[in-house]
């Protein structure tokens, strides 16, 4: 297996089978522009298997940490340390960027992401709640 960070939309169209949807090209041309927002693309054989999302968060009074946004790994190659190698990436990557920590957010019910995530070191915070918003025409 090998994991790189994307920097260029052909990758991304590529492995547009990983994502819930197609990649927008304009979504994914502002994504790529900022060096705050990473892609890490699992490949296994040179076939897109898995990818993770990250983004920098920074805040004046805690500095800066890395949201992971999302992962995804294709079907066929599920169960194989896929998700976890991604995670445990973004994690490195996060501490060459000078991150004081790492965190993301699940549905309870979604055991194989909460198992992931255990692996890759990751520890459940208790009485956290999350909160979204829906934009119309967003």
């Amino acid at each position: 297996m090998e994991i790189r960070r994307i920097t260029r939309a052909g990758a991304v169209e590529a492995a547009g089978h990983l994502f819930d949807d197609p990649p927008q090209p304009g979504a994914t041309g502002r994504f790529l522009a900022d060096d705050r927002h990473h892609l890490l693309i699992a490949y296994v054989d040179g076939a897109p298997a898995g990818m993770a999302t990250g983004v920098e968060m920074t805040h004046p009074d805690k500095g800066t940490e890395m949201f992971l946004y999302e992962l995804g790994v294709d079907e066929p190659f599920r169960g194989r340390g896929v998700g976890r190698a991604l995670v445990s990436a973004l994690a490195d990557l996060a501490r060459e960027r000078d991150c004081y920590g790492m965190w993301s957010i699940t549905e309870e019910g979604n055991a194989a992401a909460l198992a992931t995530y255990a692996r890759a070191g990751a520890v459940a915070e208790e009485g956290q709640v999350a909160l979204t918003w829906t934009f119309d025409g967003a």
